[in-house]
């Protein structure tokens, strides 16, 4: 029933998307119903999260409706980050795209197999998230399972995917936040920080472990033709057939229908059942990230709502964001998921602080995508790092101590590329 409830969530939001707007407030209501079905099977740490933050911003908008007499927006009061859920449920059908997992180009070793190891899992998981790490960890655990250096590999990966991959909850939270971002721009930006990861991991890892016999592995290139191709997809859409949506938009209703299209050659009764056994299996299984940022847009508007409400709309964190705000907000994000918060919480805090309309957007962007893909790098309560743990019986205490010096030099590498920004206008 979950599964299904989800399902109609993304498809209203496809409705919505084409124009009838009328049907945007039961997008929200039909997500948060799904939580409410799955909420005895999320984990218990991230139910504890998840109830906080939502607990917070209720009682946030309450009290601003009840001491301060503050108009609230009812309709809208559950539509708190559901654009970026729809699109991650949309890009969960990529899964039915590819009918057979990935199959190993060639095995490398040493500093080599390290560069290979990052590049594989960083363009596979720029459209595949998470379960790119998966299916390349897979293919390097041995009896005694994953090394070190492949655990970190692995991690900073996928992490720096998020510095410009479009397919990214990264990048929906960020246009969201800042929907008149550049996003020619964002990746101009992104792309070489994302170089700068692997370079780094490269040689740092060499500096600090003997990686001679150390496996690695190399995708073959006909692996990386579905990525590759999505991405051309999105952006020809983007810029060519649908240039009014945005890039978070065209994904929602773009990859199911290419889901359902690369399926439909095997016959109406094969497609259906696929469809059927991803609602039912695969939707279901992202309650935990469904929750958490339905949870989020709840809290960003109880504490943006109450702070307008007490101060009368007069007061905001910054009165001009520029380069020296920017670090400090991208800081004290990244600071907060070392303390295990999840960074679209730090991100969503800064939303509610800031007077976002004066801003400018592609800087803000830009603070909001490297403090994800820093944070959850070193984040010991990160998704990839309890995956992580959770697979390959690593500790997130360890990979946040062995991600340090990683996410100080890749700071410095955004610090850098904001002054930039900033200085560029």
């Amino acid at each position: 029933m979950a599964g299904l409830i989800i399902a109609l969530g993304l498809a209203l939001q496809i409705a919505r998307l084409s124009g009838l707007t009328t049907l945007a407030p039961l997008v929200g209501v039909v997500f948060w119903l799904a939580v409410a079905l799955l909420w005895v099977d999320i984990p218990p740490r991230n139910r504890l999260q998840v109830g906080a933050l939502a607990a917070i911003g209720a009682v946030l908008l309450v009290v601003s409706r009840g001491v301060y007499g503050a108009e609230l927006a009812w309709a809208r009061m559950l539509d708190g980050n559901t654009f970026v859920v729809a699109m991650l449920v949309g890009v969960s059908f990529i899964g039915l795209i590819n009918r057979t997992p990935p199959s190993p180009g060639t095995q490398t070793h040493g500093g080599r197999g390290v560069i290979t190891t990052w590049l594989s899992v960083h363009l596979l998981g720029a459209i595949l998230n998470l379960s790119s790490v998966f299916l390349i960890g897979d293919q390097l655990k041995r009896a005694d399972g994953l090394r070190l250096p492949q655990l970190l590999t692995l991690n900073r990966g996928l992490s720096s995917a998020a510095l410009w991959s479009p397919f990214f909850a990264a990048m929906g939270v960020a246009m969201g936040l800042a929907p008149r971002l550049d996003f020619a721009v964002v990746l101009a930006a992104g792309v070489p920080l994302a170089a700068l990861s692997g370079v780094l991991t490269r040689l740092e890892l060499a500096r600090r472990f003997a990686l001679d016999d150390v496996p690695g592995v190399s995708l073959a290139p006909r692996n990386l033709l579905m990525p590759v191709g999505l991405a051309v997809l999105v952006l020809g859409f983007h810029y060519g057939l649908t240039p009014a949506l945005s890039i978070v938009s065209i994904i929602t209703f773009l990859l199911p229908v290419t889901a359902l299209a690369a399926n439909l050659p095997r016959g109406l009764g094969f497609t259906s059942r696929r469809m059927l056994s991803h609602t039912r299996e695969r939707l279901p299984a992202m309650r935990g990230e469904i929750s958490l940022f339905l949870a989020a847009g709840l809290f960003t508007q109880g504490l943006s709502t109450f702070i307008d409400a007490a101060t009368g709309s007069q007061w905001v964190l910054f009165d001009h964001f520029g380069a020296g705000e920017a670090m400090l907000s991208y800081l004290a994000i990244v600071l907060s998921a070392v303390i295990g918060l999840h960074p679209i919480i730090g991100i969503s805090t800064l939303a509610s602080l800031l007077d976002l309309e004066g801003a400018n957007h592609t800087l803000v962007g830009v603070v909001a995508l490297s403090a994800w893909a820093v944070g959850a790098a070193i984040g010991p309560l990160s998704g990839i790092n309890l995956s992580l743990q959770g697979r390959y019986g690593t500790s997130g205490g360890v990979m946040m101590r062995h991600n340090l010096v990683y996410a100080l030099i890749m700071s410095l590498g955004v610090c850098l590329a904001i002054g930039l920004l900033a200085a560029l206008g």
